[in-house]
C-alpha cells in the first residue's frame, strides 16, 4: 500500500503534500513514462517547472494516469527570460497548454535575477495571474530574505513558499526562520546534496540505527523540520524508498546532530551572484 502522505496547509489554505517528487535534469521524451512511475508508486506532487522543457511529459503522465487532476498537486516555474509582466502572463498560458490543465496548484518565479530587471514587476504579474483563479497558490524560488523583505514592502500577496536549496550541509536555518514567522512555507531543492551527503558517517550511522538507508534520513530530517521536499529519481525502486519515511522518526539528538553538518555548502548558485544571460 502506497504511503500515506502529509500535507502542510499553505498561507491561503491551499494544501500541499509534504512529499513530492521532482522532473528536474528528466529528459523530455522520458518524462511521462518516469511521471506515470511515480503515480504508481504513489506520489500526487509533481515539481516541474518551464526552464526544464518537460511540463508536456508531465501533462501527458497526469493525462495517461487517470487522475482527477484535483488528486494532483502540479508546480511550474516562471523561465529566467520572462520576467517582463505581459511576457510573464504569456509564459504562463504556455504552461497551462503544455499541461493541457485549466490550472497549475503552485507557480513561483523560478529565480529573482535583480541584475536583470525588477522581480517586483514579475512578482505582481504573478498576483495578476493568481487573481484569475487558473493558479491555486504562488510562491517565489531561490529568493534570500533581502528579496522577500522587498516583497513584504511592494506586494499584496505573501509568497505561499519559498523554494531553496537545503539539505544537511546547508541547513538554512535563518532563511527558513523568516518564512515561518511570514507563514512561508520553506522547499527544500537538492535534498542530498546531489548525492553528496549520502557517504556522511553520521547519516551512515543513523541510518544503521533505523535500518534505513542514509537519503532515508536525510529526507525524514526535512520532513521533521517542516519543510516540503520532492527528491527526484528515475529509479522506480528508488522512488519507493523515497516514500517509505513515515514508519520511523528521527529523535531529537539525531536531528541535532544532522543539524551540526552545516557547512554553508551549495550545490547550486548563490542567488546574489547567479548572473543568468539570455541564450540565443
Amino acid at each position: 500500500m502506497p504511503a500515506v502522505v502529509p500535507n502542510l496547509t499553505l498561507n491561503n489554505g491551499v494544501e500541499i503534500p509534504q512529499l513530492g517528487f521532482g522532473v528536474f535534469q528528466v529528459e523530455p521524451a522520458r518524462t511521462a513514462d518516469v511521471v506515470l512511475d511515480a503515480f504508481d508508486a504513489g506520489y500526487r506532487h509533481i515539481d516541474t517547472a518551464q526552464m526544464y522543457k518537460n511540463e508536456a511529459g508531465v501533462g501527458e503522465a497526469l493525462a495517461r494516469s487517470g487522475l482527477d487532476r484535483s488528486d494532483v498537486f502540479i508546480t511550474s516555474k516562471l523561465n529566467n527570460g520572462f520576467h517582463e509582466p505581459q511576457a510573464a502572463h504569456d509564459a504562463f498560458e504556455r504552461t497551462l497548454e503544455a499541461l493541457g490543465t485549466p490550472y497549475v496548484d503552485l507557480f513561483l518565479i523560478h529565480w529573482p535575477l535583480p541584475k536583470v530587471g525588477d522581480f517586483v514587476d514579475t512578482w505582481q504579474a504573478l498576483e495578476a495571474l493568481y487573481a484569475t483563479g487558473r493558479i491555486r497558490a504562488i510562491g517565489v524560488s531561490n529568493f534570500h530574505e533581502h528579496h522577500l523583505r522587498r516583497l513584504a514592502e511592494t506586494s499584496t500577496v505573501t509568497p505561499a513558499v519559498n523554494q531553496i536549496e537545503v539539505h544537511p550541509y546547508l541547513s538554512q536555518n535563518p532563511l527558513r526562520a523568516y518564512g515561518r514567522e511570514h507563514g512561508i512555507v520553506t522547499e527544500a531543492w537538492s535534498p542530498i546534496a546531489q548525492g553528496k551527503v549520502l557517504g556522511d558517517p553520521e547519516l551512515v550511522r543513523i541510518g544503521g540505527a533505523h535500518g534505513r538507508t542514509p537519503a532515508q534520513v536525510a529526507l525524514r530530517w526535512h520532513l521533521q523540520r517542516g519543510d516540503v521536499v520532492f527528491p527526484k529519481t528515475t529509479h522506480r525502486e528508488r522512488m519507493d524508498e523515497n516514500l517509505a519515511l513515515f514508519d520511523f522518526e528521527l529523535a531529537e539528538e539525531e536531528m541535532a546532530a544532522i543539524e551540526a553538518l552545516d557547512r554553508g555548502m551549495r550545490t547550486g548558485p548563490d542567488p546574489d551572484e547567479f548572473n543568468w544571460v539570455p541564450q540565443d
